[in-house]
């Protein structure tokens, strides 16, 4: 989740945990606290890809955050200036700051590695956008009231419960879209593909869909209010250049971890670009990499991966993604971008 969202979700905590004891410090400190595993954006892994992966590693393990809040704990236990705060109360405050930022980082898109250093796939439940008001603005609202009226008072366990049945919500609402797309996926013979489903940008009411069938990406997007006979996906063709070297390389198979199947790899003028068909849209994705070069004979080395060029959304239609809501023909993913690659059997065609 955004910086914001977190230090909301930091401060909440912090206040329903030591605001008693502490105040209005204790939503300041929690704020802090919940925001430290983000200090891994500012280390440098050594190339690009590695820079994006070991993101959310060992900075968002609930192994190494517990023991951290251990040492916190340890810490602030012996400072005498607030010795009066238990020191079970230290660890609730701690470890609850520190371990619910991986965690809500878990249900959105990126992936985060919750067991590091247990090699285990990133976790994404993929419920909830990286940036969604509907769940920051309750917890960032009780703050306001709380660090003005005094901690006090019941503003902050509110938000924390209208911000945790939002989340609740998300979870409840992809399972909807699963059942609406099933029976579809079936009648298409797709049942047995890579699926991905997940919120669109700053809502839990429209979401992407998409399936991965070998050289094909299918995209869809399902409204809640849609009526079960109005899927249509968009076809896209799913380059895969140079898969062999791809594969055999230390970054590829780095991002093939990561996000495979959700990835294409593609040329661009001589280079190998290899793009993550998770975060974004068709054409507007967030993070593409280049990871090989052709020599003057045609062959394919990989080289020290580098960020690619990416296109940046179209705020634009921005506004026909929440005519989406109601109205199944207000947008397609081609209307995102990618139309070079859109296949002849794609179905969400309309006017303009």
């Amino acid at each position: 989740m955004d910086s914001l969202t977190q230090a909301c979700l930091g401060g909440a905590l912090g206040g329903a945990v030591l605001g008693r004891r502490l105040g209005r410090k204790s939503i300041l400190l929690g704020a802090v606290a919940a925001t430290l595993p983000d200090l891994d954006s500012f280390i440098g892994y050594g190339n690009a890809v590695a820079d994006y992966t070991y993101h959310r590693s060992a900075t968002h393990s609930v192994f190494v955050l517990s023991l951290l809040a251990g040492v916190f704990t340890l810490v602030c236990a012996r400072l005498p200036a607030i010795q009066k705060v238990p020191t079970r109360s230290w660890f609730w405050f701690w470890w609850l700051c520190l371990v619910t930022h991986p965690i809500l980082d878990a249900f959105t898109t990126y992936g985060t590695q919750l067991l590091w250093p247990i090699a285990s796939p990133p976790v994404a439940w993929k419920t909830i956008f990286i940036i969604d008001p509907l769940y920051t603005l309750p917890m960032l609202v009780a703050i306001f009231v709380a660090l003005i009226r005094g901690t006090q008072g019941r503003a902050i366990i509110i938000g924390l419960a209208l911000s945790t049945v939002y989340l609740g919500f998300s979870i409840a609402a992809k399972s909807m879209v699963l059942a609406q797309v099933s029976p579809a996926l079936v009648q298409r013979g797709l049942e047995d593909r890579p699926v991905m489903v997940q919120p669109t940008p700053l809502n839990t009411l429209v979401w992407r869909v998409t399936v991965i069938d070998d050289d094909r990406q299918l995209e869809a997007l399902v409204s809640l209010l849609d009526d079960r006979h109005t899927l249509a996906f968009d076809s896209f063709r799913r380059p895969m250049v140079a898969h062999d070297m791809l594969v055999d390389s230390a970054s590829g198979q780095r991002l093939g971890w990561f996000a495979a199947p959700f990835w294409r790899s593609e040329e661009r003028d001589g280079t190998l670009v290899v793009t993550d068909l998770r975060m974004g849209q068709p054409g507007t994705y967030s993070f593409a990499f280049v990871l090989g070069e052709r020599d003057d004979s045609g062959q394919w080395h990989p080289v020290t991966s580098r960020s690619a060029e990416t296109a940046r959304p179209d705020t634009r239609l921005l506004s026909a993604l929440f005519q989406r809501i109601t109205q199944p023909k207000a947008l397609c993913p081609s209307d995102f971008g990618d139309r070079d690659l859109l296949l002849p059997d794609a179905e969400c065609r309309h006017p303009g």
